[in-house]
């Protein structure tokens, strides 16, 4: 995709993430990881399919999908730095994950959102059939005192 004669390139894998600029946008910038340490987000990101967003080499955009790659995935940690935004970037993030094989046979896609609702609803995400069934264990602050 291009922007402003700009590419915008998409690579997955951990190896070609910018961990150092994941983390910065997480622990500075996200409302649900500030204050995240390095050393977690580079745990989190081993252990999940990543997809990032880059121009010119830089990371602009990051998601991942924490995945048994058969049965069920969790889309966390979805995000675009604020000056590319507005672009479709967010659109062509999602539709990358989407369409994969192994997402397509994926029986149940969680995710969790404060405001984003609208853009994940296009790629057919809806509010739980039986919220009452799930269930969380949430620990907020834990990265408050590191």
């Amino acid at each position: 995709m291009e922007i402003s004669n700009q590419v915008i390139e998409i690579k997955s894998g951990f190896e070609n993430m910018d961990i150092k600029a994941v983390h910065q946008f997480l622990s500075k910038e996200s409302y649900w990881a500030k204050g995240i340490p390095l050393e977690t987000v580079k745990t989190a990101l081993q252990n999940s399919f990543c997809v990032g967003l880059f121009k010119d080499e830089k990371q602009i955009g990051f998601a991942r999908l924490v995945t048994d790659y058969a049965t069920f995935g969790y889309l966390a940690d979805v995000y675009v730095l604020s000056e590319y935004r507005g672009k479709e970037l967010s659109k062509m993030i999602m539709k990358y994950i989407m369409d994969l094989d192994f997402v397509q046979g994926l029986r149940r896609t969680l995710l969790a959102t404060l405001d984003a609702h609208s853009l994940y609803r296009q790629f057919g995400f809806e509010s739980p059939e039986n919220p009452e069934r799930l269930m969380e264990i949430k620990r907020n602050n834990l990265y408050k005192d590191v």
